[in-house]
C-alpha cells in the first residue's frame, strides 16, 4: 500500500504518522482519532458538516482557511495545523457557541460544528466584520432545520460584540474574546519547527492530486490503491506578471484567483464570477491545474482560461513543454498529456488594445452548482469595431470548446444586432450538445445563444439593447 510519513498538528497535538496520503482527512479525524464532532454527510464537499480549519505559515504569517475534510487528502496536511470542533472547544461555551444557543441557531445540531468552524475562520481572517461577509463565509454550510435566520442573528450578535473591541494581535485578541483557545498562540512557532520530509517525483503510474475536490468525489476508493503525487508539495501556487504575460501556478486555488489583486486589476469581474463557481471551502482546495486536467466539458476555470488564449507548461519533473490550452483537449476526458506529466503553469498575454471580459453561467442553482452551459468572452474593440473576439463555451461539446469559427467571423465586424445574429448561426454549427440530467440538447443550444447575447448586452449597452435581443 502507498504510504507516506506525515508531520502536522491536529488541534493541540503534534502528529507524526505513516499513512496513505490519499486517505480523506475526515476518515483520519473520525476513524483514527475518534474526533467525531466533525460530521460525515454528503462526502462530496457540498454540505459543510465536515468543515475544519487548515492553518499554514505563509510569508512568516499564520493563515487559516476552511476546507471540506471529506474530500481532502491527508497528504496535503503535511506541515499544517488542522483544527476540528474539539480543537476550539473549552469547558465553557465560546462566545459564538453561546450566541448560537441563545438564538436557537442549532436544532438537531448535526451541521452546527461545521457552521462554527466556518464562522471561526471568518473571525480569524478579517479585521472589519460585517454580516454580509460573514454570511458569505458560511455559504458552503447547509442546515435543514433552522431556516438560517437564527444563524444569521447569532453571527450578527457576535459581530456587534467584536466590532467595538479592536486590538493589533488578532490571535491574542480572539483568545481574549473567547473565540479560540490559548494554545493558538504557539501554533506559528510549532509549525515552523516541524520537520517536513520532501517528496520526490513519482514513477510513471502515479496519479497527480491537487486539492482533490473532484477526484475524491469521483473515485476515492481507487485513489487509496494507487500511487499518488501531491502537487502541493511543489509550491506552485502563485500569480505573477512579467513583460505583459500573466503566469498562474497550477497549484493556485480558486480562492487565490478570486482574491488576486493582479487578476482583479485586469478582470474586475473575477470576484463576482468566482462566487458562481463553488463554495468557499471548495475554492480553498480546488486548483487551477486540477480543473484543467479534470477535462470536464463544463469546467468553469477552464472556460475562462480558454477565452484568454491561455498556454500550458507541462512538466515530467525534468523536461518541460508548452502548448496552447485549446490543443490540450483531444476528446471527452482525453488529454494531450503523458501520464507522467503534470500542468506546471498557465500563462496568457494581457491584450494590448482596449478589451472587455465577460463570464456567464446557467445552472439549476445560481450558486455552488455545476453549469448546464457556461461561456466566457474576451473582446478587443476600437470604438464599436471588433479588433478580435475570443468566445468559449462549456456543456455544448465533448470538450471545453473554443468557438474558433465564430471568433473568426466577428473579427473586424461592427458591434450590432445583425452581427450577433449571424455569429450565432455559425456558433450553432460549431457545437454538438447532448441531452443529459442538466438539460436537453435543444435547451443547451438555446442557452448558449442567450449567454453570448448576454456578453454583448452586458459589455456594450451603448450599442445593444435588450428589447432587440428577444
Amino acid at each position: 500500500m502507498n504510504t507516506k510519513n506525515l508531520s502536522f498538528i491536529l488541534n493541540d497535538v503534534e502528529i507524526n504518522t505513516k499513512v496513505n496520503p490519499s486517505l480523506p482527512l475526515l476518515d483520519y479525524i473520525r476513524k483514527e482519532k475518534r474526533l467525531t464532532g466533525t460530521k460525515e454527510v454528503c462526502k462530496e464537499g457540498d454540505c459543510g458538516a465536515c468543515a475544519v480549519l487548515f492553518g499554514e505559515v505563509i510569508d512568516d504569517e499564520l493563515k487559516y482557511k476552511t476546507i471540506t475534510s471529506c474530500i481532502y487528502p491527508i497528504g496535503n496536511c503535511n506541515g499544517k495545523h488542522i483544527v476540528t470542533i474539539e480543537g476550539i472547544n473549552k469547558q465553557e461555551l465560546l462566545l459564538h457557541q453561546k450566541a448560537f444557543v441563545d438564538e436557537n441557531a442549532s436544532q438537531c445540531g448535526f451541521c452546527t460544528p461545521g457552521f462554527i468552524m466556518s464562522f471561526t475562520c471568518y473571525l480569524l481572517n478579517n479585521q472589519n466584520y460585517n454580516l454580509d461577509d460573514a454570511i458569505n463565509s458560511i455559504a458552503g454550510n447547509i442546515c435543514r432545520c433552522t431556516g438560517y435566520h437564527s444563524i444569521e442573528r447569532a453571527m450578527n450578535t457576535v459581530i456587534k460584540e467584536l466590532q467595538a473591541k479592536k486590538e493589533f494581535d488578532k490571535i491574542d485578541y480572539l483568545i481574549k474574546q473567547n473565540i479560540i483557545p490559548e494554545y493558538f498562540k504557539e501554533i506559528k512557532r510549532r509549525l515552523t519547527n516541524l520537520s517536513i520530509p520532501k517528496e520526490s517525483m513519482p514513477d510513471k503510474s502515479a496519479i497527480f492530486i491537487g486539492g482533490g475536490s473532484d477526484l475524491f468525489v469521483q473515485k476515492p476508493d481507487d485513489l487509496l490503491e494507487e500511487e499518488v503525487y501531491l502537487i502541493t508539495e511543489r509550491k506552485i501556487n502563485y500569480i505573477s506578471e512579467s513583460n505583459g504575460i500573466i503566469k498562474i501556478g497550477s497549484g493556485t486555488n480558486f480562492e487565490e484567483i478570486k482574491q488576486s489583486e493582479l487578476l482583479n486589476k485586469y478582470f474586475p469581474s473575477i470576484k463576482k464570477n468566482s462566487d458562481l463557481i463553488a463554495s468557499l471551502p471548495v475554492r480553498n482546495a480546488a486548483t487551477v491545474g486540477g480543473n484543467l486536467s479534470n477535462a470536464s466539458p463544463i469546467g468553469d476555470i477552464t472556460i475562462i482560461l480558454l477565452a484568454v488564449y491561455a498556454n500550458l507548461t507541462l512538466s515530467d519533473g525534468e523536461k518541460e513543454r508548452n502548448l496552447p490550452l485549446r490543443e490540450f483537449y483531444l476528446d471527452y476526458k482525453k488529454l494531450n498529456k503523458q501520464k507522467i506529466e503534470f500542468i506546471k503553469e498557465v500563462s496568457f498575454h494581457i491584450p494590448q488594445k482596449i478589451f472587455y471580459f465577460s463570464f456567464e453561467k446557467v445552472s439549476k442553482r445560481t450558486y455552488l452548482d455545476i453549469a448546464s452551459v457556461n461561456s466566457a468572452m474576451l473582446i478587443e474593440v476600437d470604438d464599436n469595431k471588433i479588433i478580435s473576439a475570443s468566445i468559449s463555451a462549456g456543456g455544448v461539446a465533448p470538450i471545453p470548446k473554443l468557438l474558433v469559427q465564430t471568433n473568426d467571423y466577428l473579427k473586424g465586424k461592427e458591434i450590432s444586432i445583425d452581427t450577433i445574429d449571424k455569429a450565432l448561426q455559425i456558433t450553432q454549427s460549431e457545437i454538438s450538445p447532448i441531452s443529459d440530467v442538466r438539460g436537453s440538447a435543444e435547451y443547451k443550444r438555446l442557452l448558449l445563444n442567450q449567454l453570448i447575447k448576454s456578453h454583448f448586452l452586458k459589455l456594450f449597452p451603448k450599442y445593444i439593447f435588450e428589447n432587440e435581443l428577444v
